[in-house]
């Protein structure tokens, strides 16, 4: 089996290449698609104004023709003789386009071919042009409402860009007419967003689903970390636990083979010692031991509370007693101010006074000589609050949010000899959450650590 350490790299690197490829082909693919509608548009746009180009100049040349025929010339009987040769020759003397229509006939001339392209009819403004012979200037010989302003508001941002407005020019007479009649339709139309529109929900779905590859790949990351770490820390808790146990068991098999010594075995009170020795090694480690089996019952959340009045001050002061070896060794005082008026909760008395103890022990475990550990008490309206401070070593922010993980122990930095499981504050947090409370850690490295419990009083 590949080590986690040797394949974690390779994940993470084939994970964000393909990632980085797919975000590469939606990208690629969004910009060909945009190119296309474009494109589409554009010819749309084409054939709109070859459709208004083809719808006026037909009727213009009907009614011409209206007017041909009825300009046709006969005699008494009613026999044709022949055409008027002043309007039969149209040429420069044809009327202009702009004779045949109205303002609102152009307006509904151009919104039907748009919509017949398939364009947005809705926001457009036009004017019909007419060219003065012999120069480039134009005159405007018809307008919608708006064409002014919509003209000058293209001019101006088309400085900001170019693509806000599109500017149709349909010439309304042959290209080498440059007679006074000769006429241009402007049209004048904010740029279609049509593409947006058709492409929004496929651009908004690549978006989200890349954001959830992406979601994913964070995920994933982060729970190789998790297992990662979990492997280490599983990987110190076996070290730790082959090394508590494997201690008790040499030291008890020490004590066996003095016993067995014949000088020994001749001094009853020689015996009696190393009969001590073993028996508080072997409750060593039945405490260990348990300590494991603690930690299964927390992670199967089997816990089975015996709940019953218990007098926090009397467990407080009785876990102090029990831990005065241990202070004097860190030559450490325990300051109690137990000044809670109501000190009776509703609690397990085994879960409860190892709770305690797990705290004061850890503030023993982790401090220097001189060891100083204050314990407060009092009460709210519906409440009880510990508060147990001392002077150790202190916690980093990262080791703060971590202490209450299975197997995690803290770096103890000048403080050597520091036993354990780590599963001393996994315990006292799963404790305090069993009996509704609250716990709140509070610490600074090289000043010590403050641990704030409470308690509901119903």
């Amino acid at each position: 089996m590949i080590p986690l350490k040797k394949i974690f790299p390779v994940i993470v690197v084939l994970i964000t290449l393909s990632l980085l490829g797919i975000i590469y082909i939606q990208v690629s693919w969004i910009k060909s698609a945009v190119l296309i509608k474009q494109e589409q548009i554009f010819q749309r746009a084409v054939s709109m104004t070859n459709d208004v180009y083809n719808d006026m100049m037909s009727r213009r040349q009907a009614a011409v023709l209206f007017k041909l025929d009825n300009s046709v010339v006969k005699d008494q009987s009613g026999v044709s003789k022949g055409f008027n040769l002043d309007v039969a020759r149209m040429g420069f003397n044809a009327p202009a386009v702009s004779d045949f229509f109205t303002v609102q006939e152009v307006r509904r001339c151009i919104k039907a071919n748009m919509r017949k392209n398939h364009l947005d009819s809705t926001n457009f403004e036009f004017a019909i042009l007419g060219l003065v012979p012999g120069s480039d200037i134009a005159t405007i010989k018809m307008q919608s409402a708006g064409f002014v302003k919509m003209y000058e508001k293209s001019q101006k941002d088309s400085l900001k860009n170019i693509n806000d407005y599109k500017i149709q020019v349909i010439p309304l007479s042959e290209q080498n007419d440059y007679s006074a009649k000769a006429e241009r339709l402007m049209i004048v139309m904010p740029t279609d967003d049509s593409i947006a529109k058709q492409l929004g929900m496929m651009i908004t779905g690549g978006i989200l689903f890349t954001m959830i590859i992406i979601t994913a790949f964070a995920l994933t990351i982060r729970t190789l970390l998790n297992q990662k770490k979990l492997s280490e820390i599983k990987s110190d808790f076996i070290n730790n636990m082959t090394h508590e146990l494997k201690t008790p068991l040499a030291t008890i098999s020490l004590a066996i083979d003095a016993i067995r010594n014949e000088k020994v075995m001749s001094k009853p009170e020689k015996i009696q010692y190393f009969s001590g020795i073993i028996k508080e090694e072997n409750k060593r480690m039945n405490k260990q031991v348990e300590s494991i089996l603690q930690s299964a019952l927390l992670e199967k959340d089997e816990i089975a509370l015996k709940l019953q009045a218990t007098d926090v001050h009397a467990v407080i002061q009785n876990t102090t007693d029990n831990l005065q070896l241990q202070l004097a060794a860190k030559n450490g005082v325990v300051d109690l101010q137990l000044d809670a008026i109501n000190p009776v909760i509703m609690a397990d008395d085994v879960h409860f006074s190892n709770l305690i103890f797990n705290l004061m022990d850890n503030a023993i475990k982790y401090s220097n000589d001189q060891l100083e550990i204050k314990i407060q008490t009092y009460n709210t309206r519906k409440s009880l609050f510990i508060v147990i401070a001392d002077n150790g070593i202190g916690m980093s922010r990262d080791t703060i949010s971590r202490i209450f993980e299975k197997f995690y122990r803290a770096h103890t930095g000048n403080v050597h000899n520091v036993k354990g499981f780590g599963l001393g504050l996994t315990y006292v947090k799963a404790i305090v959450d069993a009996h509704k409370g609250k716990i709140k850690v509070e610490s600074t490295i090289g000043k010590g650590s403050k641990f704030t419990l409470e308690f509901p009083q119903d």
